[in-house]
């Protein structure tokens, strides 16, 4: 029982502060001061402003871009923690970036999402809370707990009320942009009450973000289709199924992706017309794992917030409750 009553501390980094402060209003816990600047070579400074001695403390950040500077900048703030004796210190990671390379696909590869865990767990994290992880096994790559939440429910939501007629109509389809996001496709489609549709696609490995559609598996014709995924990096993926779908009679096309990395040319390809001026792409669905800025921001994408879903998870976590009722 001591445990519980133990107190509870919320950092940011500075890769996503107002995320953290969403999270930070929904459990109605201020952040705690700590300082994150760069010394004149670029290193990380980070000083912890307020004793966290004894306490459970909760550190945000996404590893999103910049990568490399997101995830140091991480790692030296669960040392200065620990350093400062914090009882235990969750690592708050919305995105989990380097997840793509969770196994060798050819010789001499590295297994990226393996290191990055050890470097967590090296660094002094406790646990791990994130988002729809790349792959779901990436959570057996820690040797702590991890909390892996979903932003599938909301974005079902969204869903349920912006496509109402359509779904009363049968006129819905949920498809999968790969085979290795049938498994997500298919709750998506549960959960809406929609058929399911496959797109067959060949990825390069000499080419990195390439892919060629090469088959689609279910019927589209006149319906609106909703594309899941957990992440849109350079849009080329979406962009090239979502006009296969059109091709193949879709009405509409849907876009819908927990992380929105939308690195080099995302927005020209989320932008894509057809020889008519219609877009392949109606409407790109988001959450807040990662901020959006300005430069960014199209009409046609939506930015659900996800942190209250985050912040009962911490709620849960800390007071010894069961995580498990929001995986689903």
């Amino acid at each position: 029982m001591a445990d519980r009553l133990r107190e509870i501390k919320i950092f940011s980094g500075s890769a996503h502060p107002e995320f953290a402060q969403r999270v930070s209003e929904n459990l109605r816990v201020p952040l705690s001061s700590a300082k994150v600047g760069r010394f004149s070579d670029g290193e990380v400074s980070v000083s912890i402003e307020e004793s966290v001695r004894g306490a459970d403390v909760y550190v945000i950040q996404p590893t999103c871009p910049p990568v490399n500077e997101n995830l140091m900048e991480l790692l030296i703030l669960i040392d200065a923690l620990k350093r400062a004796s914090a009882y235990q210190i969750n690592v708050v990671m919305p995105y989990f970036g380097y997840a793509r390379q969770d196994r060798k696909t050819r010789s001499r590869e590295p297994i990226t999402a393996k290191l990055v865990a050890n470097l967590l767990e090296k660094a002094g994290a406790n646990r791990v809370i994130s988002a729809d992880l790349h792959a779901g096994q990436i959570q057996g790559f820690f040797d702590i707990p991890v909390d892996h939440l979903t932003a599938i429910p909301l974005m079902a939501s969204y869903c349920h009320k912006a496509l109402k007629e359509e779904l009363k109509e049968g006129k819905v389809a949920v498809a999968a942009p790969d085979i290795g996001g049938v498994v997500r496709a298919r709750r998506f489609a549960l959960q809406i009450n929609a058929d399911l549709a496959i797109i067959d696609k060949r990825r390069s490995y000499e080419v990195a973000n390439y892919c060629e559609v090469l088959e689609i598996i279910g019927d589209v014709r006149g319906k609106t289709v909703v594309m899941i995924d957990d992440m849109i990096d350079t849009a080329g993926t979406v962009s090239k199924a979502s006009e296969a779908l059109i091709k193949r009679g879709a009405e509409k096309v849907y876009v819908c992706a927990t992380h929105g990395i939308l690195s080099g040319p995302a927005i020209e390809n989320l932008s894509k017309l057809d020889e008519n001026g219609r877009p392949f792409i109606d409407q790109v669905v988001l959450t807040d794992t990662i901020p959006l800025p300005k430069e960014k921001r199209l009409d046609k994408i939506i930015q659900l917030s996800i942190a209250s879903l985050f912040a009962e998870a911490i709620n849960r976590v800390h007071s010894d409750h069961s995580v498990s009722i929001l995986f689903r």
